[in-house]
């Protein structure tokens, strides 16, 4: 080990840049949640559970999604429900 290393180049913050279209967060889980998504990464064999985590809120967010016509149907539907 070297007694003196020149650090005059680094440069600080995180060392892999971020792919476009991510963005690094912070995020509480609760322990059982992220203990989940692990379980099924090592079960799998091998992946990343952030990854993991990222697909499953994906998936809620494209089924939460409805689309227009829909939307329209059902806002009608509730309206002709209505007594007058």
């Amino acid at each position: 080990m070297k007694e003196e290393y020149d650090f005059s180049a680094g440069r600080r913050g995180a060392i892999d840049p971020l792919p476009a279209g991510k963005t690094r967060i912070t995020i509480r889980l609760d322990d059982e949640v992220l203990d989940w998504f692990r379980e099924q990464v090592e079960a799998a064999g091998n992946g990343n559970y952030q990854s993991l985590i990222n697909a499953a809120l994906r998936e809620h967010v494209q089924q939460r999604r409805e689309p227009l016509e829909d939307t329209l149907r059902r806002v009608l539907r509730e309206e002709l429900r209505r007594p007058a």
